[in-house]
């Protein structure tokens, strides 16, 4: 984990000049952050047909946001409907905003209203389920736990808690999750165009029809082609701009423990950390914020395009 190693480095930087601490290496630091870590998972389980099934951070966080969704959701929900009123308040209040915003917003212009109600509760799903795991993702609760462990806790190498503190990145940091979610997009518009035109003629639409036969030797391998880099530019964005920002904030906060060692005195590290690396990283951790929110509004609204333009088809 990111801060436990740095403090590991810090309490021996003054040493460093005269060699005897081990050198603070940035990049395996910053890999280690935001990399699955196979080698370290939080649960050990046995492979089946050699595939390990152990959890590991990313696996954890997936299923730390995923869980965090369905108690949060449903508890507002169960709580509204035991409610007398028809009007909600508080945080249904809120959570019926977001739903109003996406339905009438981002999926009813682009699937029409005939097709809204059917394709709404996907691109909630979406939408709710990419913010919240953006956004957990920045909240360094492990890198707390860390620090509590190190100064207060002192467990032991092996314990539950050392285990733990392996996790803490970005669910959709990851290229599988976000693969995964676009699949689903996929799947969701062969499905659409199925529901609406039926199948074979769904597939006939790819093209647009009256065309001299010689042009669509050319035309059909290019739109098969279109078809699936819609859903791997859906998931090279999302995951590249969560991982993108880890990796600019890690860097910045790795100058600190770089001076410190070039120079051979903490006060070295100390004062670029107060001059740039604190100042540099609470920017982009306030440009991340915003990230956060806009990675989630793209990858849904792309998602209600494609839907859509497979529901209305125009050449």
């Amino acid at each position: 984990m990111f801060v436990q190693e740095v403090q590991e480095h810090a309490e021996h930087a003054v040493d460093a000049a005269s060699g005897a601490a081990e050198k603070f290496n940035a990049g395996k630091t910053i890999i280690e952050h935001v990399s699955n870590n196979q080698a370290h998972p939080i649960f050990h389980l046995p492979k089946i047909a050699g595939i390990d099934f152990s959890v590991t951070k990313h696996v954890f966080m997936l299923w730390l946001v995923a869980a965090f969704v369905f108690v949060v959701v449903t508890w507002a929900v169960r709580r509204y409907l035991k409610q007398d009123r028809l009007v909600p308040s508080g945080f249904m209040n809120a959570l019926e905003g977001v739903v109003e915003f996406v339905r009438d917003g981002i999926v009813l212009p682009n699937v029409g209203k005939k097709w809204v109600n059917t394709w709404t509760p996907l691109i909630v799903t979406f939408f709710i389920f990419i913010f919240c795991a953006n956004m957990i993702g920045l909240i360094p609760v492990f890198d707390l736990l860390g620090l509590l462990d190190h100064y207060v806790f002192h467990t032991s190498e092996h314990s539950f808690l050392k285990s733990i503190l392996h996790g803490g990145t970005t669910a959709t940091a990851n290229y599988n999750v976000t693969a995964a979610l676009a699949t689903i997009t996929f799947g969701a518009i062969i499905v659409a165009g199925t529901k609406a035109h039926g199948f074979v003629k769904h597939w006939m639409n790819l093209v647009p029809h009256g065309l001299a036969w010689p042009i669509y030797i050319l035309l059909i391998p290019i739109e098969v082609m279109g078809m699936f880099v819609r859903p791997f530019a859906l998931t090279m964005r999302l995951a590249a701009n969560m991982t993108g920002g880890h990796i600019a904030i890690l860097a910045i906060l790795s100058f600190v423990f770089l001076f410190t060692e070039m120079f051979g005195h903490a006060l070295a590290g100390i004062g670029v950390g107060v001059a740039v690396s604190v100042p540099l990283s609470v920017g982009i951790s306030a440009l991340e914020i915003i990230v956060v929110l806009v990675q989630a509004y793209v990858f849904t609204l792309l998602t209600a395009v494609f839907i859509g333009m497979a529901i209305h088809v125009h050449h």
